[in-house]
């Protein structure tokens, strides 16, 4: 099964390839994807890496959190799903 983690405090430098990289030391990326600003195509400081087996995205969590990549510390724990919101996005009174 696969785990999907949040990898925050990025370096505004970093980029998809370098994510892939730092976590392919613990086994099999899937998905590696740093967020980036919709309007002005910058990063927004974090992204996600999908690992295709629970164990080594638990050694990647225990070895890269705190570690530094791309000049800065980084936080890294398992993504939590975010609650959907269902009021449209439209104007409401």
């Amino acid at each position: 099964m696969s785990k999907k983690l949040f990898i925050g405090g990025l370096a505004w430098a970093t980029k998809d390839d370098s994510l892939f990289t730092a976590f392919s030391a613990f086994g099999e990326v899937t998905e590696a994807k740093v967020i980036l600003e919709r309007d002005t195509g910058r990063s927004r400081g974090f992204g996600f890496v999908t690992m295709a087996d629970d164990a080594a995205a638990d050694e990647a969590i225990a070895n890269m959190d705190g570690k530094e990549l791309d000049g800065r510390a980084i936080k890294v724990s398992e993504a939590q799903d975010r609650p959907r919101n269902n009021n449209g996005g439209g104007f409401r009174r």
